[in-house]
C-alpha cells in the first residue's frame, strides 16, 4: 500500500485527533488559574472589571486561563494572570511590605519562591491580583499600567 493510500484510510475524526495532538507537550497545555470565590458585591465589581480589561497587556494578546471565568484573565505565554476577588493577603499586615503605585493604583509586591511576582491591589473594594511569571519579571511594573484605568473605573477606592 502506498503512502498516499494509507493517508486516505485515516478517518476524518482520527485525522482531526492526529492534527490536534501533533506536537503537543506540557507547554501546549492550557494555562490554569484558581478562580476566586468572593461574595456577591465583589463578584459584581470583578465582572465589571472583566468588561474593561485590555485586549493587550505589555504588548501581549489576551489568552484567558482555564477554567473560563469573569474573575480570571491572562495575556501571553508564559501568561500574565489576573484574578479578581482574591482574599486579602496576610502580607498587607506587614508595615515593611513592598508596594508600588502605577498610574494611581496601589499594589502590594510579593516575590514568589519560583521567581515570579505577585501584585495585589490595595485600598480598593475588591482585591485584584496580577502574577508576572519569572520570564516576564524583567518588565518590572509596566504591565500594571495597562490595568490601572480598568481598575480605577471598575473597583472603587475603599477597604475590602
Amino acid at each position: 500500500m502506498s503512502r498516499r493510500r494509507r493517508r486516505c484510510l485515516v478517518s476524518a475524526p482520527a485525522l482531526a485527533l492526529l492534527i490536534a495532538s501533533a506536537g503537543c507537550s506540557s507547554a501546549d497545555e492550557a494555562v490554569k488559574a484558581a478562580v476566586p470565590t468572593p461574595d456577591g458585591k465583589v463578584t459584581e465589581l470583578c465582572r465589571n472589571l472583566d468588561k474593561q480589561l485590555p485586549k493587550k497587556v505589555d504588548g501581549l494578546g489576551r489568552a484567558d486561563p482555564e477554567p473560563k471565568s469573569e474573575l480570571t484573565a491572562g495575556w501571553g505565554d508564559p501568561a500574565i494572570i489576573l484574578r479578581c476577588g482574591v482574599a486579602r493577603p496576610s502580607e498587607m499586615n506587614n508595615p515593611e511590605a513592598d508596594g508600588v503605585t502605577a498610574d494611581g493604583v496601589n499594589w502590594l509586591i510579593e516575590e514568589q519562591d519560583d521567581g515570579s511576582f505577585r501584585f495585589t491591589s490595595t485600598l480598593r473594594k475588591a482585591y485584584v491580583e496580577v502574577t508576572l511569571p519569572k520570564e516576564r519579571a524583567g518588565s518590572g511594573v509596566s504591565p500594571l499600567t495597562d490595568f490601572a484605568a480598568p481598575v480605577k473605573k471598575s473597583i472603587p477606592k475603599g477597604i475590602a
